[in-house]
């Protein structure tokens, strides 16, 4: 009785565009599970999108998802792919007719398959059920087993409020969101005793509130690991993104006593990424939410820890040891410290864009404000990749899309794979030489006003939603003077250290710096913050990887 307690309101889905089909499915289904589990069935794609995250809304838990492979407009695969954007934890079952067992078997690896069904799947106590009930055992063990959501109470338009929220959402922490303009938002506050003049109000697992919380309070208060387990390590890799994950997972898996520490939410701007669709071994495109969750729990499964809203203020040199010193003025030391923090993006210095941040002018894709854009038009500032991925994802729920681009295309700057679903897309134009000259707006952004670079012609335009990619600047100030940098801030390493043949002035051993190997022997950047580093994910994961190799190395001789 306490398992079908626990699993109340946990749902099973099931998929199928064959109204018989799906109604068989759930038949079965409901006479073994139905007392303890709620079946929910779909008979497409899109409607099961729909009832998972109107589920997700409610805070309820989805346990296992069926979905038949043959589906007009949106397939199994394609389905259960964006499903897991929405449910990760959830157990996937692919059904399948024999002749597409092959299909069922590539999509092992792209949607991280847990099993496939052959059709039909009579008699079910043979076929059906002590599948299910391997998969539902597994996902009672797992990290995604019942757990009280936060709620958040704050303001539509509130730049704080929005920040909690993509705070949240990019630490895989589940929350329910309330405007303090319903009758529940209110509850809360008079609840909590809050007037509702300082928001975003969070109420917290265990009932507890906080006002306004800065990162790490929050951190600390969800669940997030803010504190070290020891004061010593082998190897600390500052930096969450794709190449401090990579590290993380690559020195925690040869032994080394591994520690992540990052600033704000793993996964860097990639986390950020609606799709990326040229990383290998994802034929189909990974989101960056889908890839770091994947990545963190990789680095926890081999022992790293993942520190969460810690902030680096400086690194020091004590004899052998590399010294990690922490906004709060605690410390942890190291043999190894593996630089991986990333870039952020430059802010727009048009007028009028600095008091809106937040408030529909977003830095970044903000996914958490994906679904508010319905029927918007949406205005994108950059041409770069991240720029066109943004784009594609907020077609599908905007009324319009416009790039705005500064160069005459966009050639120059974005992968030919993405500027052809660009030029596909019927609700996405490109509007090249322009540049936003003021945002306006009171509480929130209402206007932009649009100049031809070129020409020098200015236009007016109506505009609640506008996300800036305009290029990138190292996260590396706060090293100051200890490891030499361009003039740009990115860092510099291995043979850029040596390019007239000769080491750092400082440098002390008798060999050259190693490849990624900064001025300062047993500290290493991997990344987008190193000088002339390619900028993608994959040669980020890459460079995380090719540092502990040469850790270790470094290790060795010391």
């Amino acid at each position: 009785m306490a398992q079908a307690a626990d699993a109340a309101r946990t749902v099973i889905m099931t998929v199928d565009d064959d109204p018989g089909v799906s109604r068989a499915v759930a038949r079965d289904l409901r006479r073994r599970y139905g007392a303890s589990y709620r079946i929910v069935r779909a008979e497409s794609g899109e409607s099961a999108l729909d009832a998972l995250r109107e589920l997700k809304l409610r805070g309820d838990l989805v346990a296992v998802i069926l979905a038949d492979y043959r589906m007009p407009q949106m397939n199994g695969i394609e389905f259960l792919e964006q499903a897991l954007d929405v449910y990760p934890g959830a157990r996937r079952v692919l059904l399948t007719a024999y002749a597409d067992t092959n299909a069922a078997i590539d999509a092992i690896n792209v949607v991280d398959l847990d099993h496939y069904l052959l059709k039909p799947w009579d008699p079910p106590e043979e076929k059906l059920y002590p599948v299910l009930d391997d998969l539902l055992d597994a996902w009672r063990c797992s990290a995604y087993k019942p757990v009280a959501a936060t709620k958040v109470v704050g303001h539509r338009w509130s730049a704080r409020s929005s920040d909690v929220r993509e705070f949240l959402a990019r630490n895989q922490v589940p929350y329910r969101w309330y405007s303090v303009e319903e009758p529940e938002g209110r509850r809360l506050l008079a609840a909590a005793g809050a007037d509702g003049q300082r928001l975003p109000l969070v109420i917290t697992p265990d009932g507890t509130p906080l006002i306004e919380p800065e990162a790490p309070e929050l951190a600390a208060r969800v669940g997030l690991a803010t504190t070290p387990t020891a004061d010593f390590y082998d190897l600390v890799v500052i930096g969450g993104g794709p190449a401090g994950l990579g590290a993380a997972v690559y020195g925690a898996s040869e032994g080394l006593r591994t520690v992540l520490v990052e600033r704000a939410a793993t996964g860097g701007q990639a986390g950020q990424s609606s799709r990326i669709e040229n990383y290998l071994g994802f034929p189909d495109g990974v989101s960056g939410a889908q890839l770091t969750d994947r990545a963190r729990r990789q680095a926890a499964k081999f022992g790293a820890e993942v520190l969460t809203a810690r902030e680096v203020t400086a690194l020091e040199v004590n004899g052998a040891a590399r010294v990690v010193q922490f906004a709060d003025g605690s410390a942890i030391a190291a043999h190894s410290v593996i630089l991986a923090t990333g870039v952020q993006y430059r802010q727009l210095e048009a007028e009028g864009c600095l008091g809106l941040t937040g408030c529909g002018v977003f830095y970044g894709s903000a996914l958490t404000e994906a679904t508010s854009c319905q029927g918007h038009d949406v205005y994108i500032v950059g041409g770069a990749n991240s720029a066109g991925q943004a784009a594609m994802y907020l077609s599908r729920f905007a009324k319009s899309v416009t790039l705005l681009v500064r160069g005459a295309d966009l050639a120059a700057s974005m992968s030919y794979y993405l500027i052809q679903q660009i030029n596909e897309a019927p609700n996405i134009s490109v509007r090249s030489h322009t540049v936003v000259a003021s945002a306006h707006g009171s509480d929130r952004l209402e206007r932009l006003t649009l100049r031809h670079s070129v020409s020098g012609e200015t236009e007016s335009v109506e505009a609640q939603w506008m996300f800036v990619f305009i290029g990138a600047a190292p996260l590396t100030d706060w090293l100051g003077d200890t490891v030499l940098r361009d003039g740009r801030g990115f860092i510099l390493a291995g043979p850029d250290l040596t390019a007239d043949g000769r080491p750092p002035t400082a440098w002390e051993l008798d060999r050259p710096p190693y490849h990624l190997e900064t001025s300062v022997p047993g500290v290493f950047v991997a990344g987008d913050a190193r000088a002339e580093s390619a900028k993608r994910v994959a040669s980020a994961v890459g460079e995380g990887a090719m540092a502990v190799m040469l850790v270790h190395r470094y290790l060795e001789q010391s």
